[in-house]
C-alpha cells in the first residue's frame, strides 16, 4: 500500500525539520535534535504525579496519571521508546494521557536510565524495580495491583517484553496479566524483510536501528542475551495475553510479528495486528494520525479484555 496521506503530510513535515540522521550524531546531538521535534499536546487527565523509585542506589523517576473519577483502576506500566538512548518521560507524556483514558487506566511511565551512559541490563532492571513497585504501591494511586499490565514502543515494547518473561519466571514476582506491544524491538537481525524494503526513508533506518543496539549493547556477546534478544528466550510459556501492533513501513515489523507468532505457539493468546500506511513511531501521533487514534483505541480494548 501506499503511505496514508495523514502518515504522508507527518513525513513530509518531519522531514522538512531537516534534523541529521541518529547515526551521524552522538548520543548527546541526537538528543538535543530531538527536542526540535513537536510533542503533539495530550488530553487532560484526573491527576498527574511526579515520583521517585528507589531500587540498589538508582533514583527511578516515573511518572503517574490517575483516571478523572474516583474509583479502583488497571495498572499500565508504560516504557517509552527511542532505542534505549533517546526519549524520556515529556516525551512520552501525550501518549501516556491517552492510555490513561483510553484504557481507564492508571498509567505509570518510566524514565529508565538511557545508553550509552547506562549499558544493558540497566533499562531491563530500572523497568523491572517499577514495575515490582507498581504491585506493592499501585493502590496508593488508585491502581489494582492484582491487574497489571506493561506496554511500550519500540524500545520500551523490547521492555515490556522482557520484564514479562522476568516475572513469570521470578518465584515471588509481579503479577503480570497483560502485555501491549507497539512494534516491539524483539531480534537482533538487521536482514528481514521489512528492514530490507524499509531501510531508508521512512525515519527508523536500517542504520539508525544499528547505532542504537551499538549504543545499548556492551558488545556483541550481550546480543545472545534473552534480556536483549527475547524471541530467542528457550522458554516463552506461561507468558500473560498480548497484543502487538505493527507499522507497515517499518524495519521492526517482521521481528514483532514474529515474536506474536513465537506467543502464539506457546499458547499465550495474543492480538497481533499491522496497520498499513504507517511507519515506525506511528502510535505517539494522535490527533494529527487517525491511524495512531484507532491503534490506541484497539491497545485498550485489548487490555480491558484481559484485564
Amino acid at each position: 500500500m501506499p503511505l496514508d496521506s495523514q502518515m504522508q503530510d507527518i513525513l513530509d513535515m518531519l522531514d522538512g525539520l531537516n534534523i541529521p540522521p541518529n547515526e551521524t550524531l552522538t548520543p548527546e546531538e541526537a538528543r538535543e535534535w530531538r527536542k526540535t521535534r513537536p510533542i503533539p499536546q495530550g488530553p487532560e487527565v484526573g491527576k498527574v504525579s511526579n515520583v521517585t523509585v528507589e531500587s540498589e542506589g538508582v533514583a527511578i523517576p516515573v511518572r503517574i496519571y490517575q483516571p478523572t473519577q474516583d474509583g479502583t483502576y488497571p495498572i499500565l506500566v508504560w516504557f517509552h521508546g527511542g532505542g534505549w538512548v533517546l526519549g524520556n518521560i515529556e516525551t512520552a507524556d501525550p501518549v501516556a494521557r491517552r492510555l490513561c483514558i483510553q484504557g481507564k487506566c492508571v498509567v505509570m511511565s518510566v524514565d529508565y536510565r538511557l545508553a550509552p551512559e547506562t549499558k544493558f541490563p540497566g533499562a531491563v532492571e530500572d523497568c523491572y524495580a517499577v514495575t515490582e513497585w507498581a504491585a506493592k504501591q499501585g493502590h496508593i494511586y488508585g491502581g489494582d495491583p492484582d491487574r497489571i499490565a506493561v506496554g511500550g514502543d519500540s524500545a520500551g515494547g523490547n521492555l515490556a517484553t522482557v520484564v514479562s518473561i522476568m516475572a513469570a519466571r521470578a518465584e515471588e514476582g509481579p503479577k503480570i496479566s497483560f502485555q501491549m506491544l507497539i512494534y516491539p524491538v524483539t531480534d537482533y537481525d538487521f536482514d528481514t524483510s521489512s528492514y530490507n524494503d524499509n531501510a531508508k526513508g521512512y525515519s527508523l533506518t536500517k542504520a539508525g536501528m544499528i547505532w542504537f543496539w551499538d549504543h545499548y549493547l556492551t558488545g556483541p556477546e550481550d546480543s545472545k542475551d534473552p534480556r536483549a534478544v527475547p524471541i530467542h528466550d528457550p522458554d516463552l510459556s506461561g507468558l500473560p495475553p498480548a497484543i502487538v501492533i505493527t507499522a507497515e513501513f517499518d524495519p521492526l515489523r517482521d521481528e514483532g510479528e514474529a515474536y506474536g507468532q513465537k506467543l502464539l505457539e506457546n499458547d499465550t493468546p495474543v492480538i497481533i495486528s499491522r496497520y498499513d500506511g504507517v511507519i515506525h513511531g506511528f502510535f505517539s501521533m494522535a490527533p494529527a494520525l487517525d491511524k495512531a487514534s484507532i491503534a490506541i483505541k484497539e491497545a485498550c480494548d485489548a487490555m480491558n479484555q484481559w484485564m
